[in-house]
């Protein structure tokens, strides 16, 4: 009970800082680390600047006395001059581009020899693994120097944050509820690391870090029977065996929800992690945890299923299924799945030290998916994870592969009506077969299968309860009553995977058409009563290109402010009062939309706007998916233009495309750029050891295990 109160108590302090009243969407302070520290002519620091503010923390760096006394890059990066400047004390500053009376600096004396130091800091433990929404004490070992002190940061960020976890000034870290992510480079996310350093207050050069892994317990073997889902699972025989490298390759994804048909319950997951992408037997034992989680000893897992039925994903002529869904059930064995269909961390309330219980989906047939709906999900590799619904009936290609390790061969499904969620993190390798669920009522909307590294993708509930319907009998998911997901909301909670939005830079010679279709189009373009200036900036629905931007008073009746103006796009920026008036530069438009909340990834839209965009949707979403480039058609909502709805066009990075129309059929059109949506392969682990037969009889498990080893092989670019 007392771990709890420390707990909450540190939770609170850091989260909560600065969000009384009055005191919520401004700059408190920014700070920059480290300070008072020497540099040697021309080699380079890296600052960071942490800002207390509830949404936009980025900063301007500077660096006083110009060139002279160096440089420092957008991102902290100082370069010392070639020589030492007069004064040698140089001061950077990083002021907040929300709040531009609001800013913080360090000082580095620039020398031109390096300062001999003889302090040290050793950080224990060294190496750590916590679990998700768990803790860990970290202390800090200081010599050479009288003053012991440290600032503790995660990832370079002073007290950590949302996406990481937090650090105390004591060095007592708090886990974030799910696991960080980087992108594969393939299509995807990958669980990674993350550094808790301490650094000298003494001298700033003299850090230690501990590398921690963040282990939710999604992977954990669940003992004593009645697993509760959310959890590693896969088929028993997903593995392949390579008699040449004398390796074995094991999957693994997510044993997504519990289902129910004329009184039998059934493990609902994905068919690639089930039925092994169409290769596998009705029957096979569907197993806890997934082999991925055991070095591929089959001897660690439990049967809890065995598999029932599943969609064919490839037709014999290589074309995509008409079922439109990626899913499979496991009949449960009596004893084996918790009866009332509860999911890791998804319940209503927490233990004593913040960590979300088990819970229940709100049982029934779920809920169809709404722009700007919060979802979450709990899965085998990342945990919980919440973000919103981005795009709805949304047209997909996406990647398969036959085998477990990548190698076979691959085809490619095509999809209509599928559910998009806002961010890549929102899911990872071995999240594939996890239930997404409203945070605010945990009914069922979608079944995540596959994804990006910007988004992930999931099959609306309704078609996948449907397939597996019989005998006029429905299926509909076991659980409880709704209730909110309290995961999402803990001051701990995990970071949200998207939720706001910045405008890119661009070069002049970019903005210079914008300037010279609003130019032309001045007198017209301020004769509308609610705009207040008329400027230029960077396009939100299609970041490569430009806007021109209206500052139009908030509450105002729109006027017809048009959607492009001689083949510009155009942007939208409410607000009271901006300080300035007129045609205004790409500099002044910067600043004022400084003065307003930066744009949600997302909002919601009226019935007749969504009504208007299915109609442009249905007309051109088939055309647009044959073009080069297009993997995705979707409904969106217009970030240019909140309040209207946009065809959101998703793309491949890299890819070569022709040109995205601002506008068709007067609808607004949205980029979305990512790697290639892709499924099929499930979380991988590789043992090596001996797989000639009469040798590997011969080995007991304990030695099998000694040669095991993890590491990334293969295309693992699905969810």
């Amino acid at each position: 009970m007392k771990r709890g109160c420390s707990l909450l108590a540190f939770m609170l302090v850091t989260m909560l800082a600065g969000c009384k009243s009055g005191t919520a969407g401004r700059v408190v302070s920014v700070t920059v680390l480290p300070t008072d520290v020497n540099v040697v002519i021309g080699t380079t620091l890296q600052l960071t600047a942490t800002v207390m503010e509830t949404s936009n923390t980025a900063v301007t760096w500077s660096v006083a006395g110009g060139s002279a006394s160096g440089t420092v890059s957008s991102t902290g990066l100082y370069t010392a001059p070639a020589s030492v400047p007069t004064p040698a004390q140089v001061t950077i500053s990083a002021t907040s581009q929300r709040d531009t009376t609001k800013s913080g600096s360090a000082t580095v004396i620039v020398t031109p020899t390096a300062a001999p130091t003889t302090v040290t800091v050793t950080v224990s433990p060294a190496v750590a693994s916590v679990a998700n929404f768990g803790t860990q004490q970290f202390t800090a070992a200081v010599t050479g120097s009288a003053n012991t002190a440290v600032t503790w940061m995660v990832n370079g960020t002073t007290g950590g944050s949302r996406t990481v976890g937090f650090v105390s000034a004591a060095g007592f870290y708090v886990a974030a509820g799910s696991v960080p992510t980087v992108s594969d480079g393939k299509g995807g996310n990958v669980a990674t690391t993350l550094n808790v350093t301490a650094v000298s207050q003494a001298d700033g050069r003299a850090s230690g870090s501990s590398v921690v892994t963040i282990v939710p317990g999604n992977q954990s073997s669940q003992t004593g029977g009645g697993i509760t889902l959310g959890t590693s699972g896969g088929n028993i025989n997903d593995s392949i065996t390579d008699t040449t490298n004398h390796t074995i390759t094991c999957c693994g994804g997510t044993l997504g929800s519990l289902v129910a048909l004329s009184g039998t319950q059934y493990i609902l997951s994905n068919n690639h992690v089930l039925a092994r992408s169409d290769s596998a037997a009705i029957g096979d034992p569907i197993v806890q945890p997934g082999l991925v989680d055991t070095q591929c000893d089959k001897t660690k897992v439990v049967t809890v299923a065995n598999l029932t039925q599943f969609v064919n994903l490839e037709s014999e002529d290589k074309v995509a299924s008409a079922t439109n869904i990626d899913a499979a059930i496991a009949q449960v064995i009596t004893g084996q799945v918790d009866a009332s269909g509860n999911i890791l961390y998804l319940g209503s309330t927490a233990d004593a030290n913040g960590v979300p219980l088990p819970g229940a989906p709100n049982a029934g047939v779920g809920v169809t998916a709404s722009l700007n709906m919060a979802v979450a999900k709990s899965g085998r590799s990342t945990g919980l994870t919440c973000s919103t619904v981005l795009a709805v009936n949304t047209n997909t290609s996406v990647e398969y592969n036959k085998s477990c390790d990548g190698s076979g061969a691959s085809f490619t499904v095509l999809y209509d009506n599928q559910v998009d969620v806002a961010g890549g993190q929102f899911g990872a390798e071995g999240d594939s077969g996890s239930l997404i669920v409203s945070q605010t009522t945990a009914d069922p909307v979608a079944l995540l299968y596959a994804g990006s590294d910007s988004d992930t993708v999931g099959n609306p509930v309704a078609p996948v309860l449907n397939f597996f319907a019989s005998g006029g009998n429905t299926v509909t998911f076991v659980g409880g009553g709704p209730h909110a997901v309290i995961g999402c909301t803990l001051p701990n909670a995990p970071q949200s995977a998207a939720t706001r939005v910045q405008a890119a830079a661009l070069t002049a010679d970019v903005l210079e058409r914008a300037v010279t279709a609003r130019d032309a189009e001045a007198s017209a373009l301020m004769a509308h009563p609610e705009v207040q200036a008329v400027g230029v900036g960077a396009s939100l629905d299609d970041p490569a290109e430009p806007a021109i931007v209206f500052f139009v008073t908030k509450g105002q009746p729109r006027t017809g402010i048009p959607a492009q103006v001689a083949g510009v796009r155009t942007r939208v920026v409410e607000g009271n009062l901006f300080a300035r008036r007129g045609v205004i530069s790409a500099a002044d438009s910067a600043v004022d939309e400084q003065s307003v909340p930066a744009p949600q990834v997302a909002y919601s839209i009226s019935a007749a706007e969504i009504t208007r965009a299915n109609v442009v949707h249905g007309a051109h979403a088939k055309d647009l998916m044959q073009q080069a480039g297009v993997q995705g058609v979707g409904i969106t909502s217009s970030v240019d233009a909140p309040g209207e709805a946009a065809l959101m066009i998703f793309v491949i990075r890299g890819v070569t495309r022709g040109a995205i129309p601002a506008v068709i059929d007067g609808l607004r059109t949205r980029v979305r750029e990512g790697t290639r949506f892709r499924a099929g392969n499930r979380e991988v682990t590789l043992r090596r050891g001996c797989v000639v037969p009469s040798r590997a009889a011969k080995r007991t498990a304990p030695e099998l295990g000694a040669f095991s080893e993890r590491k990334a092989a293969g295309d693992f670019s699905e969810r």
